[in-house]
């Protein structure tokens, strides 16, 4: 598909829209409306480089001259060119010195967790402070170096050995709903794998991105010497998420955000890496455990006030059951609205589609707030210990189709374990995402993951255990559903190379 640049433009604008709390508006190539990330539009901001000098405390000052103010920059060239500088250089470092840029990720994220948390819930002004700061802590657990072991072959033409090589510089697109983990657990991820990173944040999340980038970089370039291994655009713009999709140095593309954003990256004709959207659906049949499904539907759906993709968004539950699970999510911090408050709230949520048969618009304010503040909107004061609120609908509330990214829960009555599934089947939409069941039936979980075929599809737990998250398996921010690559790790940054050697060295 030829990709022309005004359609480029036009979805990559549209991304800039889509996850934003107040999205900004771009006139003639400048974000207006934002704090600029220099010196004189903003003291407190972090300065980016004109004609590589920083506008503040340059590298070179420091002892370092790879250009940039560590790792900031104003030119998509110029942050490139840095980058594929670095990565030159790392291809010649040991496999040692790659951890020891991991663990400063992972140490930095967890040590600054409460400081780093604080200052993207200021810039972000979603989702909830204490989460902002636990998903920081839980970067140790995305996988590093320790991810890869050559694959040997052996037989009597001799033996082969494949392995996993980089691609070199990855461009890399972060959502406003986790900003900084994002980038970090790509970081770790990506130079695992022996890469380095040209970011482009989301514009409502790019000070604290650019300030993780800068102090990942000043200890990386003290550890190992290089500097600008993570290079970051300090004014991402709708112009450099277009110049890095079509960079001829930037080798494979890694896009966490929405689903135009995700088209953009795979119309530029090279490796993409595309988390796409979701609308994860739960069901509770009548063989659960009542208290465990409500208390993690619960937790789930509380997380970072379902900023999560893979965050519970509706509930199928059978009729036989369905009285008793809205109490038990009542004990466990659920605050129940009756019809007419959840018909007040829909009625705020979402206005009236654009054209006949179009979705439904989302109210952006909404995205990420607390139960308490989405409860006063419509005249409510609740506990402040509540974590969701959740009411029953049918399917025709919006709640149930539009992936809404808010701690409101609706519940719908099934009449039985099938009609739940084939409810759950419907409106995740085939995104292939996230689905997740609460059951002691072997043969009903059986039947909906066949149905579903979802990247993530979690057992009698929380959304989040799907990610390692009290579950097995491992983490990553950036979940691949489109491209197939599922939960990201090193391997997925990587190409496969065989070395042969033909007739000897096998000495059985």
């Amino acid at each position: 598909m030829n990709t022309t640049e005004q359609t480029i433009r036009s979805v990559v604008e549209e991304v800039l829209a889509e996850l934003g709390k107040s999205p900004r508006q771009v006139n003639g190539g400048q974000l207006t409306g934002s704090p600029a990330l220099n010196p004189q539009s903003n003291p407190n901001g972090i300065p980016v480089v004109s004609n590589g000098t920083a506008s503040r405390t340059s590298a070179a000052s420091n002892g370092f001259s790879g250009g940039g103010n560590f790792g900031v920059f104003s030119s998509v060239d110029e942050a490139v060119a840095a980058a594929n500088g670095a990565f030159q250089q790392l291809k010649k470092k040991s496999i040692a010195d790659r951890k020891t840029v991991i663990d400063i990720v992972k140490n930095m994220c967890d040590e600054r967790a409460d400081e780093w948390g604080q200052k993207e819930f200021d810039e972000t002004k979603i989702g909830r402070l204490d989460h902002k700061k636990a998903k920081l802590r839980i970067i140790k657990q995305v996988p590093g170096v320790e991810w890869f072991n050559p694959t040997c072959f052996s037989g009597d033409h001799g033996i082969a050995l494949e392995e996993r090589a980089p691609f070199g510089v990855i461009g890399a697109i972060t959502p406003v709903t986790h900003s900084l983990p994002t980038l970090a657990g790509n970081i770790v991820n990506m130079v695992a794998a022996g890469n380095s990173i040209i970011f482009n944040p989301h514009p409502s999340g790019k000070r604290i991105a650019c300030e993780g980038v800068q102090a990942f970089n000043k200890a990386i370039a003290e550890k190992i010497g290089i500097e600008n291994l993570i290079t970051i655009i300090g004014e991402p713009t709708i112009e450099s998420a277009n110049e890095i999709f079509h960079h001829r140095n930037v080798r494979m593309l890694c896009v966490t955000g929405g689903p135009a954003v995700g088209r953009a990256a795979l119309g530029a004709r090279k490796r993409a890496v595309v988390a796409g959207p979701g609308n994860p659906p739960v069901v509770v049949d009548d063989s659960a455990d009542i208290e465990n499904a409500a208390k993690s539907i619960v937790a789930g759906a509380a997380f970072d006030n379902n900023l999560l993709c893979i965050g519970e968004k509706e509930v199928f539950a059978v009729q036989s059951i369905f009285d008793q699970l809205m109490e038990a999510v009542g004990r466990h911090g659920g605050y129940r609205l009756n019809a007419q408050q959840t018909d007040a709230l829909t009625k705020l949520a979402f206005a009236p589609p654009k054209e006949p048969g179009g979705h439904p618009v989302l109210n952006r304010d909404f995205i990420g707030a607390d139960p308490a503040v989405l409860a006063q909107h419509i005249g409510l004061n609740i506990p402040q210990n509540t974590e969701i609120l959740y009411a029953e609908t049918d399917t025709s509330n919006p709640f149930v189709p539009e992936e809404q990214m808010m701690p409101f829960i609706p519940f719908v009555r099934a009449r039985d374990t099938m009609h739940a599934i084939e409810l759950a089947y419907e409106f995740e939409h085939g995104f292939g995402h996230t689905a997740i069941i609460h059951s002691r039936n072997v043969h009903a979980m059986t039947v909906m993951g066949k149905l579903m075929d979802t990247t993530l599809f979690v057992k009698n737990g929380p959304s989040m255990a799907g990610l390692g998250l009290g579950g097995e398996g491992y983490l990553s921010f950036s979940v691949a559903t489109p491209t197939g690559e599922g939960v990201t790790n090193p391997g997925t940054f990587t190409r496969t190379r065989r070395c042969v050697m033909v007739d000897e060295l096998r000495v059985v």
